[in-house]
């Protein structure tokens, strides 16, 4: 492992654990503000946009185009990061909306919901992971993570546009 490797490891593992813990803890901070706009259906474009591009990026990989592969992918972690951005200034200067369905919708939305929420931080340290084995150029790793990420980051930025979907009618 080299030590550009190692310093990229470290740089890991802080925002594995900070990111998430940062969020948790803004949660709980209310700033009495309006906010110009109303960020839910912004966000959630944010991701149906993110699974485009992580859809997209797959595709330019499998047919050699590296360098697409590689804008579509920094875009795509981009968009990520101003999601989580918007989503925590929402929840800042708003209060939860309560998810009014019934029955087995109710159950499929939590389910989804949670697995959202757990996996949304699951895959922060694979998409860092897969992000540095691309940029210090250990391509057979980057492959192999990817084949993990992917689908991670592909299901959380889906679920994300689900759960919009399903308590859009309660905002």
């Amino acid at each position: 492992m080299t030590t550009e490797t190692k310093k990229y490891n470290k740089w890991i593992i802080v925002l594995s654990i900070a990111i998430p813990l940062v969020v948790a803890i803004l949660f709980g901070v209310k700033i009495d503000a309006k906010l110009p706009v109303f960020l839910p259906p912004i966000y959630a474009t944010i991701n149906a946009t993110t699974s485009i591009l992580l859809i997209a990026a797959v595709w330019a990989v499998k047919n050699k185009k590296v360098k697409l592969h590689e804008k579509l992918m920094k875009t795509a972690i981009v968009f990520s990061a101003l999601f989580l951005v918007l989503y925590v200034a929402y929840h800042m200067t708003s209060n939860s909306t309560k998810f009014g369905g019934e029955g087995s919708l109710k159950t499929v939305y939590f389910i989804i919901l949670i697995s959202h929420i757990l996996l949304s931080i699951v895959v922060i340290p694979f998409v860092l992971i897969t992000y540095v084995r691309a940029i210090t150029n250990n391509i057979e790793l980057h492959k192999k993570i990817a084949k993990f990420t992917f689908p991670l980051w592909l299901y959380v930025a889906i679920s994300g546009v689900l759960v919009y979907i399903l308590i859009s009618p309660y905002y």
